[in-house]
């Protein structure tokens, strides 16, 4: 990880997180998503992106955070993760940044917990989780 590397910065209630820009697929708007019975709670569904199945997952509902009814800044963030593509639910996007200071993650960030993160950027406007996808994802 480099101070140069980009990062689609989103937020989830009034936390910001990033994620590499490398690992984006792509960022679309909400749209419906078929329900899978038995799936983990976190586990929202699938969509059709242009022919491909794609799960998508909510970070509310992975991190532990009351639901909230999806609005017009809603997006799933499209992420490559090994060889499959995986949709996250965010509440917005910001945008693309570069940071200029990292420091490593704490045992914890927020109520969250640290191997959740790669680092922690510094902005002017505070502090930025960035999330390590592999931990994210694979998550129980």
């Amino acid at each position: 990880m480099t101070a140069q590397e980009q990062y689609v910065e989103f937020g989830i209630e009034r936390e910001q997180y990033a994620i590499r820009i490398q690992d984006i697929h792509e960022i679309i708007k909400m749209q419906d998503i078929t329900h899978i019975p038995g799936v983990m709670p976190y586990v929202k569904g699938v969509i059709n992106l242009r022919g491909k199945i794609v799960p998508v997952l909510s970070l509310r509902d992975l991190f532990g955070m009351e639901e909230q009814t999806y609005t017009k800044q809603t997006r799933i963030v499209v992420v490559n993760h090994a060889v499959d593509t995986v949709g996250i639910i965010v509440d917005r996007v910001s945008k693309v940044t570069t940071f200029n200071d990292i420091q490593a993650p704490q045992g914890r960030f927020g109520g969250l917990d640290g191997r959740l993160f790669t680092g922690i950027g510094l902005t002017s406007g505070g502090l930025v989780g960035i999330l390590q996808l592999e931990e994210v994802l694979l998550r129980d």
